[in-house]
């Protein structure tokens, strides 16, 4: 794979990304700005304003989109029970094996997966990609509740922790409007475009500002697997299920990509929120996001043959 290769396909598809997500880095370190409350704007109000707009504007047949979401849910449940046989023959404490699981399990689809999709593989990719993305929101945003709740709540009061989250009830929403057949009215329709539409950037931004509040850890075999579970395991269980699934491509490139982003930022929420190792998701997301070009870079030219 000549190099020439590698470092056009880096520099007009992923350095982007990581341009806009410096700019935050920087914002952060200079202007000290509360992280978590613009992850908390993000995470309650924008995340699912986008994932509504998302799904009301998609063209994809029902038969793709069942299949997207299929491939969404068994990357993310399968990276899921990796993890925890790995943390299970680790003997890992309960809140390090709950946050290296959350780490393992979801991939920053949204403010890395999409705009990276879009710039390597255009529109009809993007498609798919914003469909897994927002079956992989939906399960951050319910399986991922739970799974953190249980690092320190029952049962019971973890499911209730999961109603309670806004995305999943702009799923809900979205797909009863698209069930009926309801058009939005101009004024409303304008509204959500224009939020959504700066969804996605705040998302990039708020990637940096992230990596500004890095605290290190200890628990280095943690770190490995779930970095390793994100950039490795995560692509080859893509490639597994596209061709289970007969997924061809648009819908391969875009599911196998999403399947390789490194640890998602909104992870940081959930340990927040659920008082995991907050150390430990923010170091994994750290390590995934600065080597991924290494593994994303030969991914994008492998599927683009």
């Amino acid at each position: 794979m000549p190099v020439s290769n590698l470092f056009s396909t880096f520099s007009n598809n992923i350095l982007p990304v990581m341009l806009i997500s410096s700019v935050g880095w920087l914002l952060g370190k200079t202007l000290k700005i509360d992280t978590r409350s613009v992850g908390r704007v993000s995470f309650f109000f924008f995340n699912p304003i986008l994932v509504f707009s998302l799904i009301i504007h998609s063209q994809l047949p029902l038969t793709e989109i069942f299949k997207t979401a299929l491939l969404a849910i068994g990357v993310i449940l399968g990276s899921g029970l990796i993890a925890l046989a790995a943390g299970m023959v680790l003997k890992l404490e309960r809140p390090v094996l709950i946050s290296m699981l959350i780490t393992a399990m979801f991939a920053n689809n949204g403010n890395y997966g999409l705009p990276l999709i879009s710039f390597a593989f255009g529109s009809n990719a993007l498609a798919h990609s914003s469909i897994y993305f927002v079956f992989s929101a939906l399960l951050i945003n319910t399986l991922g509740v739970l799974v953190a709740s249980l690092g320190h709540l029952d049962l019971k009061q973890a499911f209730w922790g999961m109603v309670r989250v806004p995305t999943f009830y702009a799923v809900l929403l979205a797909g009863l409007l698209g069930y009926l057949n309801i058009t939005l009215p101009q004024p409303l329709e304008r509204t959500i475009s224009l939020a959504a539409g700066a969804g996605v950037p705040l998302m990039i931004l708020l990637l940096g500002l992230e990596l500004c509040n890095i605290r290190w850890t200890s628990h280095w075999q943690a770190l490995g697997v779930g970095a390793s579970i994100r950039l490795l395991i995560g692509p080859l269980l893509g490639l597994g299920l596209t061709a289970l699934l007969g997924i061809t491509g648009p819908g391969r490139q875009a599911g196998v990509m999403e399947s390789a982003m490194p640890v998602a930022v909104a992870n940081t929420n959930l340990a927040g929120e659920y008082n995991l190792d907050s150390a430990l998701v923010a170091a994994t997301i750290l390590v995934s996001t600065l080597i991924s070009p290494l593994t994303l870079t030969p991914l994008i030219l492998f599927l683009g043959k």
